[in-house]
């Protein structure tokens, strides 16, 4: 009789990798922001750890296109929009494979991707509501051989909602605290904040321009991307009469849900209100004292009991616009997420892996109290690899 065979037993099965990457480009269009994200396990409530960030560069003539399609009066031919949005998806697709390569991340070890794309136009009101980001998925998940998640925004405007802002569940998730009412600040090319009441839903809602003003405001008189360290800013001093003039904008006094951009907020919005006669420096203060006035202003007007208020985004940066917030907020403490070990430049690049892979689960990743949806809803088109 045959001697029978004897077999090891298999290797237990690797887990599945928890490991997504998220892709965002604000406003601003200063960068694209990409995030390594794991996950602790597979539910819903699993924490999101960061493993990877950093920003990349646009080639800048492809940003320049990108930052005069900001403005109001920007107009495209369709052909163009079709060419834009394959050069911007693949713009996203290489600062993936850079984050791959920097991080030392095989392409095999991410679940997908989640690609915010760069938003062209945003208009969740009237008859026709509608939300545009480009950067073509199919070519992202083409050149990265990763499953790729995008056009979260449209799915929440069809059901009612402003589309935006997406992140107030991953600041719950990250920063709510039972012991003091919280708000998270994004100073992006827009603002936005989320409400965390020490108890009670989570409330978010955009609160006007940030760093968008500004940095257009900049390149034009200074011939610089950004006003680094507020410095432009610092040289000049608040025009008082501009400041009311800004401020008068009806959008400021509407109630939330809202969300705005730079088809609202633009510099032919802002030169519809100067006399001639401003020196730069001084609309560069004053614009800058617009962000931290209608923060202030918004924050009063839906959470005045807030204790504690925690900025993120690139604005974080701004010396100038930080200390001007703190005197606009007084007794509230107005501090960097790095205070809570998260870094201020990924937060929004987190939380596209994370729609991601709520989308993936069949999760919604909307939440309809911030935004105005009709309800809960799955957001995103699935791109397999």
């Amino acid at each position: 009789m045959a001697t029978p065979e004897h077999h090891a037993p298999p290797p237990a099965q690797a887990a599945r990798p928890r490991r997504f990457l998220g892709l965002m480009s604000g406003t601003s269009a200063d960068g694209i922001d990409a995030a390594l994200v794991d996950f602790e396990h597979h539910a819903a409530d699993a924490r999101p750890v960061l493993r990877f960030a950093r920003t990349y560069a646009w080639d800048p003539a492809l940003r320049g296109r990108l930052v005069a399609l900001g403005q109001q009066d920007a107009t495209l031919a369709l052909d163009e929009v079709g060419r834009l949005d394959v050069a911007i998806g693949r713009a996203f697709a290489d600062a993936a494979l850079r984050a791959l390569d920097d991080s030392g991340t095989a392409a095999g070890d991410v679940v997908a991707i989640g690609s915010h794309g760069q938003t062209l136009r945003h208009d969740p009101h009237g008859a026709l509501p509608f939300t545009l980001q480009l950067g073509c998925a199919a070519t992202i998940a083409e050149r990265t051989g990763i499953t790729t998640v995008a056009g979260f925004r449209a799915r929440d405007v069809a059901a009612g909602g402003q589309g935006a802002p997406l992140v107030p569940a991953l600041h719950a998730a990250l920063l709510h605290d039972a012991s003091e009412p919280r708000a998270v600040l994004n100073l992006g090319g827009i603002a936005n904040l989320t409400l965390l009441p020490a108890s009670g839903p989570v409330r978010g809602f955009d609160t006007g321009p940030a760093n968008g003003l500004m940095d257009a405001w900049c390149l034009q008189h200074r011939g610089e991307a950004y006003d680094r360290g507020g410095a432009f800013a610092a040289s000049g001093r608040v025009d008082a009469p501009l400041l009311a003039r800004l401020l008068a904008e009806p959008w400021f006094a509407e109630p939330p849900p809202k969300s705005t951009g730079r088809d609202r907020f633009h510099l032919d919005w802002v030169a519809s209100r100067l006399d001639g006669h401003e020196a730069p420096a001084d609309v560069q203060a004053t614009l800058l004292a617009l962000t931290a006035r209608s923060v202030a202003d918004a924050l009063r007007a839906t959470q005045p009991d807030t204790a504690r208020v925690i900025a993120c985004g690139g604005g974080v940066h701004n010396p100038a616009l930080m200390a001007a917030l703190a005197v606009a907020l007084p007794g509230v403490v107005v501090e960097s997420t790095s205070a809570h070990g998260l870094d201020p430049d990924a937060i929004e690049a987190m939380a596209f892996a994370w729609l991601a892979r709520e989308t993936l689960a069949g999760r919604p990743g909307n939440l309809a109290a911030v935004t105005g949806a009709a309800g809960p809803r799955i957001l995103g088109a699935i791109h397999q690899a």
